[in-house]
């Protein structure tokens, strides 16, 4: 079923933009069978490529939950479409490919060479999409200047104490770890309890895991969160075994290993079986200077678009498909401009995700501003005029 999505939206993708696919300037190729690769060359081959990202796989939704359209309808209501993926990240995917489309159609050619990567199972890992974009362009001895993902966006009314709206670009992402905490003891029946049994020893040493947790907001820190907690096969029976799963948003000023080291050091108890599931450091904080090329463009953009918006770095809480471009460049940039106030991002991944036809505009805007800007040799210099670009 989902092979069969992908190859409709192909179909869908080649239909609504046919300059893209029958322009002779851009090269589209289709990597590990259902992501989409495409490069746009430059006229002037010596300034460095950048890259846009973003994903075409959604993950499931399910009309009986309450939605007020149908999920995959992208009904238009009162000013907003609905369905799943309108900002998680269909709005990123069409949007770039609507800008570069209306450049096309104005015979546009970039000074500087850009690619395009869309990835088809970034809800999943990215690895037989990103990965493989990744993985063909180092063989190609691709290097970019930077990398534009998904990641953060325009908060308004979101973050308590910010006074006004606000455009955070993400500079890096937290990276994650699923620990597996587990206790074994011996069995017995429920009529003769023991002092502690598994279940309590368990519950002892998560509860003191989450006692950790801060309540506060998970831009700036490690988060913790129990997923599963699993014990028991009869009622009557005390259970000799119990298992929790904890999973961990690692914030960049720590690292995997000092995550494990601090669970350890928490549980603090000889019975509870401490292990790593799988997990990944938070990724590099990539350079928000002056003097940065991809950063200043990207915030010289918006503050085009949005001169009222406050821009600044800031921690993506999630993981993107991006994470896996480490090795091509040095600065990753998780930013696409949806607005989100109070409510919407319950909506990520949630009922009613929807966004506003008019920010779909401003997010076609954007890359169509952004595309050109890229176009200039060097940044002016610093506190310059923002026409230059």
């Amino acid at each position: 079923m989902l092979q069969i999505a992908l190859r409709e939206f192909d179909g869908l993708l080649r239909k609504v933009f046919p300059k893209i696919f029958s322009s002779s300037l851009v090269q589209h190729e289709m990597v590990g069978n259902y992501s989409h690769l495409l490069t746009v060359p430059g006229s002037e081959p010596d300034l460095e490529p950048y890259m846009l990202l973003a994903h075409i796989d959604v993950v499931p939704a399910d009309e009986a939950d309450g939605w007020d359209a149908p999920p995959f309808s992208a009904q238009e209501l009162n000013g907003f479409i609905y369905g799943r993926g309108t900002i998680d990240n269909k709005q990123s995917v069409m949007g770039i490919l609507q800008a570069l489309e209306y450049l096309l159609e104005q015979g546009y050619t970039p000074r500087r060479s850009f690619y395009i990567g869309l990835g088809h199972d970034e809800e999943v890992n990215g690895l037989h999409g990103a990965a493989n974009i990744v993985k063909l362009l180092k063989s190609r001895g691709v290097k970019l200047q930077y990398v534009l993902d998904e990641g953060l966006a325009v908060l308004d009314g979101v973050i308590s104490g910010l006074d006004g709206p606000a455009a955070l670009i993400g500079i890096s992402e937290k990276g994650q770890a699923t620990v597996k905490l587990s206790v074994s003891s011996a069995p017995g029946h429920s009529s003769m309890p023991p002092r502690e049994s598994s279940i309590g020893i368990l519950a002892s040493a998560v509860k003191r895991v989450l006692e950790r947790k801060p309540d506060t907001n998970a831009f700036v820190r490690t988060t913790t969160a129990v997923t599963m907690f699993n014990s028991g096969v009869k009622i009557n029976v005390i259970p000799s075994y119990a298992v929790a799963f904890v999973n961990f948003r690692i914030h960049s000023a720590q690292t995997l290993q000092e995550v494990l080291e601090l669970v350890k050091s928490t549980v603090s108890d000889e019975r509870v079986k401490v292990e790593l599931v799988n997990g990944f450091d938070p990724l590099p904080v990539s350079s928000y200077d002056e003097n940065t090329f991809g950063y200043q463009i990207i915030k010289k953009t918006v503050q085009s678009m949005f001169p009222q918006l406050t821009v600044a770095p800031g921690i993506c809480v999630g993981n993107t498909d991006s994470r896996h471009y480490k090795d091509i460049t040095q600065d990753i940039y998780r930013f696409a401009p949806s607005w989100f106030k109070p409510g919407d991002p319950q909506r990520f991944h949630g009922v009613n995700e929807r966004i506003s036809i008019q920010n779909y505009e401003e997010i076609v805007l954007f890359y169509f501003q952004l595309i050109q800007n890229n176009d200039i040799r060097k940044l002016p210099p610093p506190h310059s005029s923002q026409h230059e670009l």
